[in-house]
């Protein structure tokens, strides 16, 4: 029994855990996954029984068993077991009793002892798992902390088989509702349409399900690849002889061997008749092959799980070689991805796509910046939560305003939504009439509101939505579709639309922003922390000559216009400052003995992180404006990454510090009489968008779906009123007392539609 010794854990029981985990994939259903949990635990930790309960999703507090091995096929549970599950749920931690006499309203004379572990998944209780022994000693720390692991390794497992049950159950008709699953809100709006899942072509485990109608054909692909695969490993075994070692050319035979093996083909055929496409197939006969051996206690064949991976991955791409895959996009696609990219996105032409579902990211990564820009909702961070390859194909909703998804809807549902739908284009109609006033309060104060773009799909937007201007043109996306830095008259011509477009309104170009979490394929960096690491400014300076070409390009495309600002990205001391100024004024000064007449730009700081918070007195000595990049901003103060859907509760705008730096910013500007711009997705939140108001930022730049609702705020408060809801502000502790604050502030003010945007109630 494990519970002999109290010392550290051997590598066979880690092994063994992993192996538990590792099952739950296999699992057809959450039944098989759940009875595969308690068997495996009651046979690694040697014990009589062990139960396994799921919170009630009607009542988190109340514990519903669902799977047991050791009472017989007939016996009920033992009568300690509800209050124990009930007790561990409601403390959410371990309880590792001796006898059943601690236990209130039970008393038992045998003496046994009882181990029962929450079961946690993202903060939430999933479940109890619990252990009984015949003995005379409680389970000992290590035990304790062994069944503790476990239970926090299976969480995910039993959250994705859960789904996968879930979306079955309501696929065959035996789930009446469409269930739904809650991500993180990535970008506001309801779509309907049709799931196309997109993954990484050499990732087995990306694979979707795709339904086959022509079975025979996708067998004889299938075949096929088997037949190169193998053929092409008995070839280099025989050919390069001389160069291999008797191990090696045995290694390649072996191989071989495996790629045609009955077991591995019967299989994969087996799936293709059930109607999955061969890569589907080959993906569940792999995955399955490569857990039988990962079972075995011999190290030797536990390291073959590896050698079936390697085959799995070759076929893989002999069946993509075979029959190369062309994406069609339904009439109204739902792109779903592990991790989606721009690219992806661009890929959809026309009108097609219509949202987006994200495995990782939160709403302040690109694909959700980009997604607002584009007008479409978002759902991020569903990766722990949805087993998103099983989605393809399916009827969706994503409600983008509360971050949900729900698989196959009914009629009554889709009703629901058609009227939400309409009830947020009445909505936008209404604001229309806002579209060529200023924005104002109604005591005279005058706030300039410019959008974002990165694209020039994003120009017609803007203007539509009545942009004063672009106070943040990111123009490292055109550097992302690429496969090489684009040349100067590239660059030119790009930035001399973008600035003829909005002329005279003026419009702001960010320099190459590119690191962190926007890297370019043809020029890679690789770093333990990028966002911390070489990026924005950083990359600028310690390559003059890409720079100087970007500023050449740009101020050769304002020639005529005038209407060109330029912005200096991630500045974090007035050294680099300094220097790219000097740049700046380099290219102008060529281009100026080249014979142009060229307007000097106004030249501003982007004010992103903490160092520059501190230095922004020095900042604004230097240039014509300040922005402030809430995105980055919010980030760096709360050490949060902005990517990550597992922290992004923690990323909040409201949060008293970040309320606190926005304030130094824009009175060191005041200070200076430099103007202080902010941007960022915070710039569109209306409750963030009073408090800046009241400390007199000079202009917003934000999403052009969020410039009419936004408008309307400023519309509806005075600058005397947005003060004292600072001062208010100022005063408070938590984010969360802020945003109650500022929330009933604008629900009194008869904004109620910009607090709660998509409610169905």
């Amino acid at each position: 029994m494990i519970r002999e010794s109290a010392s550290r854990p051997s590598a066979p029981l880690t092994t063994r855990l992993d192996d538990i985990v590792q099952s739950l994939g296999a699992a057809s259903n959450l039944d098989h996954a759940l009875q595969g949990i308690v068997k495996s635990v009651r046979d690694l930790f040697r014990v009589d029984i062990c139960l396994l309960y799921l919170s009630d999703p009607a009542r988190l507090d109340v514990q519903q068993l669902m799977a047991w091995e050791g009472l017989g096929d007939h016996a009920a549970p033992p009568a300690f077991a509800d209050t124990l599950a009930n007790l561990v749920a409601e403390r959410s931690e371990p309880v590792n009793l001796r006898d059943s006499k601690t236990l209130p309203a039970h008393q038992d004379a045998t003496s046994h002892v009882y181990l029962g572990v929450p079961i946690m998944h993202l903060g939430a209780l999933l479940g109890v798992l619990i252990v009984q022994q015949t003995a005379q000693s409680q389970f000992s720390e290590y035990e304790q902390a062994s069944l503790a692991t476990l239970a926090a390794q299976i969480a995910g497992g039993i959250q994705l088989a859960k789904a996968r049950s879930s979306i079955n159950a309501r696929v065959s008709g035996d789930m009446p509702a469409a269930p739904f699953f809650e991500g993180v809100i990535g970008a506001p709006g309801i779509a309907a349409g049709t799931a196309h899942v997109i993954y990484a072509r050499s990732e087995l485990a990306q694979i979707p399900n795709r339904d086959v109608t022509d079975i025979d054909s996708e067998i004889a692909v299938f075949q096929a690849a088997v037949s190169r695969v193998a053929g092409e490993l008995d070839r280099i075994a025989e050919e390069q002889g001389g160069m291999l070692t008797a191990e090696d050319r045995t290694l390649f035979r072996a191989y071989a061997m495996i790629a045609r093996s009955d077991e591995l083909v019967t299989s994969t055929l087996a799936g293709i008749r059930n109607g999955n496409w061969a890569p589907g197939a080959l993906r569940d006969s792999i995955q399955e092959h490569a857990r039988y051996f990962e079972a075995m206690e011999d190290p030797y064949f536990r390291e073959r799980a590896d050698d079936i991976r390697d085959i799995g991955r070759a076929l893989l791409n002999e069946l993509q070689t075979l029959q190369p895959i062309d994406e069609h996009y339904p009439a109204r696609t739902i792109l779903v991805g592990e991790d989606l990219s721009p690219l992806d996105l661009a890929a959809v032409k026309g009108t097609r796509l219509v949202a987006v579902i994200s495995g990782h990211g939160s709403r302040l990564s690109h694909l959700a910046i980009l997604a607002r820009s584009m007008g479409i909702p978002a759902v991020m961070g569903l990766a722990d939560t949805l087993p998103l390859t099983n989605l393809h194909g399916k009827s969706l909703i994503v409600d983008g305003y509360k971050g949900r998804l729900y698989i196959e809807p009914d009629v009554s549902l889709k009703r629901q939504y058609r009227s939400l739908a309409a009830r947020e284009r009445r909505l936008s109609k209404r604001l229309r009439h806002l579209r060529d006033q200023t924005a104002q309060t109604p005591d005279g104060f005058r706030i300039p509101l410019y959008t974002n773009a990165g694209l020039l799909s994003d120009l017609n937007p803007s203007l539509a939505a009545g942009s004063e201007g672009i106070g943040l043109y990111r123009t490292e996306y055109p550097f992302m579709v690429r496969d090489s830095f684009p040349t100067e008259e590239e660059q030119y011509t790009l930035y001399r639309k973008v600035l003829q477009t909005f002329h005279p309104r003026p419009v702001t170009l960010r320099t190459l922003d590119i690191g962190g979490d926007k890297p370019l394929a043809y020029f890679p960096v690789q770093e333990t922390n990028p966002f911390l690491g070489w990026r924005g400014i950083r990359i600028s300076l310690d390559h003059p000559e890409m720079f100087l070409t970007q500023i050449r390009a740009m101020l050769r495309a304002s020639s005529g216009l005038n209407n060109l600002s330029l912005l200096l990205p991630m500045i974090s001391r007035v050294e680099d400052l300094d220097e790219g100024l000097i740049l700046i004024r380099r290219a102008y000064q060529q281009l100026e003995q080249e014979g142009l007449s060229i307007t000097r730009p106004l030249l501003g700081a982007m004010i992103e992180v903490p160092s520059a918070v501190y230095q922004a007195e020095a900042l604004a000595r230097r240039v014509d404006f300040l922005s402030v990049g809430t995105n980055d901003l919010i980030q760096y103060l709360l050490a949060v990454d902005r990517n990550n859907e597992r922290v992004a509760r923690w990323f909040d705008a409201l949060h008293p510090a970040v309320i606190q730096a926005l304030l130094r910013i824009i009175r060191a500007g005041r200070r200076n009489g430099t103007p202080v711009s902010v941007c960022g997705e915070a710039a569109g939140d209306p409750a963030v968008a009073l408090l800046l108001v009241g400390m007199g930022v000079s202009s917003l730049s934000l999403s052009a779906g969020d410039l009419p609702r936004i408008k309307w705020a400023i519309h509806s408060f005075s600058r005397q009123r947005a003060r004292t809801l600072l001062r208010q502000s100022l005063k408070l502790e938590q984010a969360s007392a802020i945003r109650s604050l500022l929330t009933q502030a604008l629900v009194d003010a008869g904004l109620d539609a910009l607090v709660h945007p998509g409610n169905l109630d």
